[in-house]
């Protein structure tokens, strides 16, 4: 995208309503301070979004940085990751191409219509590794309700309940999201059972708040439902943005959907400035 000078340009995306702010640093070094990500993410003086990506040139690969609204960084964006293997997919004319995250190189590939996969790698199903503050079983932790803990790169707090319409999300996010099972805070979940091998999920995220959509918070679901034999590896989540599928392979948990990149637009310097 052409630009003005001292200007810095961004694309703005989604994943089923999971909405990103992405920065091409390929070109140009784009430094990301947590209060610049966090005047981005004010949807009345900035843009707005649920997460904040810097795609960067790797040495082999292209390398992703994801920012939560709070201005913290966040290890995993499953939407943002697909969104923007989209882009470089339609850029490049690849249809298979790798992603380097602080979750690990991560494949991505074009499903065909219009759909794009990216498998999020093996889940983190030990303590530690999700991390938890102290040694348990992640089937069943010790809080009411029972919830499942699940890493995908990030950490994740899966409620299965009867309905998941009826659970007060926002009341009921930010107590979980700060539990102090949770040392680096967590995402929550609540999902339904609504027929074989389909859920409905809803997200609170870490650092964020309630979201239309999170892809790490399928694939988190899918591998709790899996494990606790609500379903097989392989679900749709319909999420409130709309579904996703999850397969959870030998090779890793894919995810498949849906993508748009909505508009282009410019930073000016002086916001710029302001921001910062």
């Amino acid at each position: 995208m052409k630009h003005a000078p001292d200007t810095l340009p961004f694309m703005k995306m989604h994943g089923l309503g999971n909405d990103f702010v992405v920065l091409d640093g390929r070109a140009q070094k784009i430094e990301i301070t947590p209060a610049l990500a966090r005047a981005v993410a004010d949807r009345h003086r900035g843009v707005g979004f649920d997460q904040l990506a810097l795609i960067e040139a790797g040495q082999d690969d292209t390398r992703l940085t994801f920012y939560n609204a709070d201005g913290s960084t966040a290890g995993a964006c499953g939407n943002a990751t697909r969104c923007i293997a989209r882009f470089l997919m339609d850029e490049s004319g690849a249809t298979r191409l790798r992603l380097i995250t602080e979750r690990g190189t991560l494949l991505a590939e074009d499903a065909g219509n219009g759909l794009t996969s990216v498998n999020m790698g093996a889940p983190q199903l030990d303590w530690h590794e999700i991390p938890l503050a102290h040694e348990m079983d992640t089937l069943e932790l010790p809080i009411e309700g029972s919830p499942t803990a699940t890493g995908m790169g990030n950490p994740h707090c899966t409620f299965f309940v009867a309905d998941a319409e009826a659970v007060d999300l926002d009341r009921f996010g930010p107590v979980h999201e700060h539990h102090p099972l949770y040392p680096q805070r967590t995402n929550v979940q609540v999902a339904s059972l609504i027929g074989p091998d389909r859920l409905r999920m809803r997200v609170w995220e870490r650092g964020v708040g309630i979201t239309l959509a999170s892809g790490s918070s399928s694939c988190a679901t899918a591998v709790a439902a899996a494990r606790r034999g609500l379903t097989g590896r392989r679900v749709t989540i319909e999420l409130d943005g709309g579904p996703l599928e999850i397969d959870w392979r030998e090779d890793g948990v894919w995810m498949t959907g849906a993508t748009a990149h909505v508009f282009d637009g410019q930073f000016t310097r002086a916001w710029l400035e302001a921001a910062q």
